[in-house]
This record gives C-alpha cells, sequence and structure tokens, in this order.
C-alpha cells in the first residue's frame, strides 16, 4: 500500500513538473561588440505562460555610463556585424515609440541604463514581444546602441524610425535555449 502512494505522488511531481515545462519558453543572446566599444553580455529570455509577457534579464558591460537604446532587429544575419541585422523588428510597419506606447514596432524595447563602470543590469518585460508566433523575436537579433532612444518622441529625422539611439554597439541572436 505505501510503495502505492508513494508511486502515485512520484507521477503527480512529474506530471506537474512536464506541465509546467510545456508552460514556459526560455530563449538566450549572447552580445558581442562589433564596434570599437568592447560591449559584451549575456541575456535570457523568458515567456511564462506560453502566451504572457516575456521578461529579459541580465547583464551588459563595456557601455558609457546613462541610457542607450535596446532593440530587438529584424534578422538574426551578423555577417557584416550588427548592419547585417536589418531594421527594428516591425511587422506592422508602426512608427517607432517606447514600450508602454500602443503604436510602436514590435522590438522597441526602450533604453537601459548603464553604471558609472558601464555596466547595465537589465530586468525588462514586455507584452508585446514573444518567443512564439507572428511577434516571435527567435532567430532576431538584439542589439544594443551608443545613444539614448528618444522614444520617437524626439524632433531629430531619424526619431520616428530609430528613435535617434546612435551607432550599434552590441549585438546577438535570440535563440531558444
Amino acid at each position: 500500500m505505501m510503495n502505492r502512494m508513494v508511486a502515485l505522488l512520484v507521477a503527480a511531481i512529474i506530471a506537474v513538473t512536464a506541465i509546467h515545462a510545456e508552460e514556459e519558453l526560455v530563449a538566450v543572446v549572447h552580445l558581442v561588440s562589433f564596434s570599437s566599444r568592447n560591449v559584451t553580455g549575456n541575456l535570457k529570455i523568458v515567456q511564462t505562460p506560453l502566451d504572457g509577457p516575456v521578461t529579459i534579464t541580465g547583464k551588459i558591460f563595456g557601455l558609457t555610463e546613462g541610457s542607450h537604446g535596446f532593440h530587438v532587429h529584424e534578422k538574426g544575419d551578423l555577417s557584416e556585424g550588427c548592419k547585417s541585422a536589418g531594421a527594428h523588428f516591425n511587422p506592422e510597419n508602426n512608427t517607432h515609440g517606447a514600450p508602454e506606447d500602443t503604436v510602436r514596432h514590435v522590438g522597441d524595447l526602450g533604453n537601459i541604463v548603464a553604471n558609472t563602470e558601464g555596466e547595465a543590469i537589465i530586468n525588462i518585460t514586455d507584452n508585446i514581444i514573444s518567443l512564439r508566433g507572428s511577434n516571435s523575436i527567435v532567430g532576431r537579433s538584439i542589439v544594443v546602441h551608443s545613444d539614448e532612444d528618444d522614444l520617437g518622441k524626439g524632433n531629430h529625422s531619424l526619431s520616428l524610425t530609430t528613435g535617434n539611439s546612435g551607432d550599434r554597439w552590441a549585438c546577438g541572436v535570440v535563440g531558444i535555449e
């Protein structure tokens, strides 16, 4: 009788674990520098549940102190450095905006902020990007820019396309873990 109860308990634990595993997708990004700056970092991207928000966590090193544009770009092609990553991921052909704006590129994740040592701790939750479906960022690249993203609200000619966020200092391809 005791063996049967233990077997049922073990089966229940395995079933719950299997259900939990199916409700979470995990991806990773290794950022490499393609500029004169030595910007590097690692990101973990988690979507829980499968249709829920996406959380990006990690650390980026080698930045200048202050804000830097942080975007998902349309391609995972790094053959010519971050330049070949293409434009911001924008399947709906919207103008550039802030992460909280209703009209924005899917890939508009705003700014990350580096401290005086050039380190940025990343903890972003977004309801638009996904690890599956039409807004999936898997196989695309994440790019860290040299300047602050004006979130489409500046008066520069690039504000509504790139947020006038400057050069591409580092990038990496989003891959399922």
